[in-house]
């Protein structure tokens, strides 16, 4: 690793006329990088959640945005000379963005919250059964609540397991969803929906007791009212699900990009959010159970 962080230090001042100072910043930053593959047992050919997870580390320590901002600088140029060099095939680094300085993470839950939070519904009232669906459908999807409770009948294939979505922009997505969601969609479907229809011919999947589509603000009102039967203090968004989907996930080894599909995400850098609140979920995890923790 030395020797390929030297070669690419003699090539960048030949290129360059870089500084001193410069070139020894790099060096620093490349081994401190090449440290961290060899931690994880990787070799130079890393991917963009890696280097999302050494970010999410350096801002643990307290660096600050700006010198994570020219250890990003320093892995672009290395990356774009191992590329040059035939040594990877890819920059895991061309397409991430230094995250601004203070954005709000997202409110999410632990597994162990939102299982709570899905049994809590009444399933025994055509209302609670009506709501235990929909909390299972969102969990297993991540659907913006606008999405939620705007979906057709027509957009839900129970057999194939998936939805058909239209989200921001008209832009359309195909959603998997597993058993659980297609068990409580096809109790709702059968013992639910027909008594909240009566003579209503509306389309939606999802109906108020009026025989109409629901509105955000009541699916918003029950979610918090299921929230204090589980027991869940703090205030919930309504995208709560969708934000426990996302980081739940990742924190299980899945990629990015497809992440950033399910969830209709037009910019890979509002996808790479969740990766701050699953390592967050992880050191949680690892402080409560871990004898060292």
């Amino acid at each position: 690793m030395e020797a390929i962080i030297e070669a690419f230090l003699d090539q960048y001042y030949s290129d360059t006329g870089a500084s001193r100072h410069t070139l020894e910043a790099y060096g620093r930053d490349l081994k401190q990088w090449t440290g961290w593959l060899e931690q994880h047992g990787r070799d130079l050919a890393a991917d963009e959640t890696l280097v999302l997870q050494w970010m999410v580390a350096l801002g643990q320590q307290g660096i600050s945005p700006r010198s994570v901002a020219r250890k990003l600088s320093a892995l672009r140029q290395f990356y774009r000379f191992l590329l040059r060099t035939g040594q990877v095939q890819q920059n895991p680094v061309r397409r991430i963005e230094t995250p601004k300085s203070g954005r709000k993470l997202p409110k999410t839950l632990g597994e162990g919250q939102v299982e709570r939070l899905l049994q809590a519904p009444d399933v025994g009232d055509a209302l609670g059964l009506r709501d235990r669906a929909m909390l299972e459908l969102m969990y297993a999807t991540g659907l913006r609540v606008s999405e939620l409770v705007n979906l057709p009948l027509q957009a839900v294939h129970l057999q194939e397991g998936y939805l058909r979505v239209l989200g921001k922009g008209g832009k359309e997505r195909l959603l998997p969803f597993g058993e659980h969601s297609v068990t409580w969609l096809e109790n709702y479907l059968r013992e639910s929906r027909p008594l909240l229809a009566g003579a209503s011919r509306d389309p939606h999947l999802f109906l108020s007791r009026r025989g109409a589509a629901m509105t955000r603000q009541n699916f918003w009102q029950r979610l918090r009212a299921y929230a204090r039967t589980a027991g869940i203090e703090g205030q919930l968004s309504p995208h709560t699900l969708r934000h426990a989907f996302a980081t739940h996930l990742l924190s299980r080894g899945a990629d990015l990009r497809v992440l950033q599909m399910l969830l209709g995400h037009s910019d890979l850098s509002t996808t790479e959010i969740y990766t701050v609140l699953a390592d967050q979920q992880l050191k949680a995890l690892h402080a409560r159970h871990h004898p060292r923790g």
